[in-house]
C-alpha cells in the first residue's frame, strides 16, 4: 500500500512544453481522494513547485533545490534549509566571477545572475530572479545552491573545485549541461526521508517517480521507485520499474499501477 507519493517535476510530472497532462491530473486528483498524500521534489527554486503544488492542491510542503530547502507554502515557513557553508561558496563564486563562468547563484529563495548573462534555465526567468552587477552583495550568507551553466563552466568548476566536499549535481539537458552544487547534507532522499519521518509514513510504503540523476537516490529509498522512459540509461537500470516517458503520461501510468488499481483491490466489497 502507499501512503506518499514524491514526484520530480522536470522531465517527470511536466511534459517536453513545461506542461502537465491532463491524464496525470486526473490520476493525482485520484490519489488524493484515497488519502494518499503527494509531494512535489525538485531541483528548482521554491516560485514553481509552490505554484503548481497550489494549482493541483496538494497537501504537503514543496521539496525543493535539490533538497536544500523544505518549504511550507500554507504556512510561508521554511521547514529544512541545508545551505553551502560560505567557506566553500564564497571563494567557487568569486573564482567564478573573476573567470567569467556563467553561474547562479540562489540564496534566500531568489536566483541572482550577473547582468548581461546570457545563460540561464527556465527557472531562473521570472519573479524568482535578480541581475546583480556582482555578486559581493550575495555572499553575506551562505546560499542554498549554485548552478554553473554550460560545458565550459561546468568543466572550469570542476578542474578547481572537483575535490571539496559538496555535493556536484551534473545534468544535460538537450546537449546542455549545468552541474548544481550543494551541501554535502543536502539530497532529495534526505529530504525525503525527513518529510516521512514526520509523518510517520515509511520508505516501504512510499512511490518516488524521477527521471535525473539526482533522483536515483531517492528512487532507490523509496519502496517503489519508479523511472521515466525518457530518463537516462544508468537512471533506468538503477531501478526495477520503469514507466513511460514524461510526454506519454508516465507519472499517470505509474499512479494507476501502484496507487490506484491496488487501492481498488483493497477495497471492501459491499455486503
Amino acid at each position: 500500500m502507499i501512503d506518499l507519493i514524491a514526484l520530480d517535476l522536470d522531465g517527470t510530472l511536466l511534459d517536453s512544453r513545461e506542461e502537465i497532462s491532463a491524464r496525470n491530473r486526473t490520476a493525482i486528483q485520484d490519489a488524493l481522494s484515497m488519502g494518499v498524500r503527494i509531494v512535489l521534489v525538485t531541483g528548482r527554486g521554491v516560485d514553481t513547485p509552490i505554484r503548481i503544488s497550489q494549482e493541483l492542491r496538494l497537501n504537503l510542503p514543496v521539496i525543493c533545490c535539490h533538497g536544500a530547502l523544505t518549504k511550507d507554502f500554507t504556512a510561508n515557513r521554511t521547514l529544512g534549509h541545508i545551505p553551502v557553508p560560505l567557506q566553500y561558496a564564497k571563494p567557487m563564486i568569486q573564482f567564478a566571477e573573476e573567470n567569467g563562468l556563467s553561474i547562479a547563484v540562489y540564496s534566500e529563495e531568489y536566483f541572482h545572475r550577473l547582468e548581461g548573462s546570457h545563460a540561464y534555465m527556465a527557472d531562473m526567468t521570472g519573479p524568482g530572479w535578480r541581475e546583480v552587477p556582482s555578486f559581493a552583495d550575495v555572499l553575506h550568507t551562505a546560499p542554498t545552491f549554485i548552478r554553473f551553466l554550460g560545458e565550459p563552466s561546468v568543466r572550469a568548476m570542476q578542474s578547481e573545485f572537483g575535490d571539496w566536499p559538496l555535493h556536484f549535481k551534473l545534468e544535460t539537458w538537450m546537449e546542455f549541461m549545468e552541474c548544481a552544487v550543494t551541501s554535502r547534507d543536502a539530497g532529495k532522499q534526505q529530504a525525503l526521508a525527513r518529510l516521512c519521518a514526520d509523518f510517520q509514513i515509511p520508505c516501504e510504503r512510499v512511490l518516488a517517480i524521477g527521471d535525473s540523476r539526482n533522483d536515483v537516490p531517492m528512487l532507490r529509498w523509496a519502496g517503489t521507485g519508479v523511472a521515466m522512459g525518457n530518463a537516462l540509461p544508468e537512471v533506468r537500470e538503477s531501478v526495477r520499474y520503469v514507466t513511460a516517458t514524461n510526454d506519454r503520461d508516465g507519472v499517470a501510468l505509474a499512479i494507476e499501477r501502484f496507487v490506484l488499481t491496488r487501492g481498488r483491490r483493497n477495497e471492501k466489497k459491499p455486503a
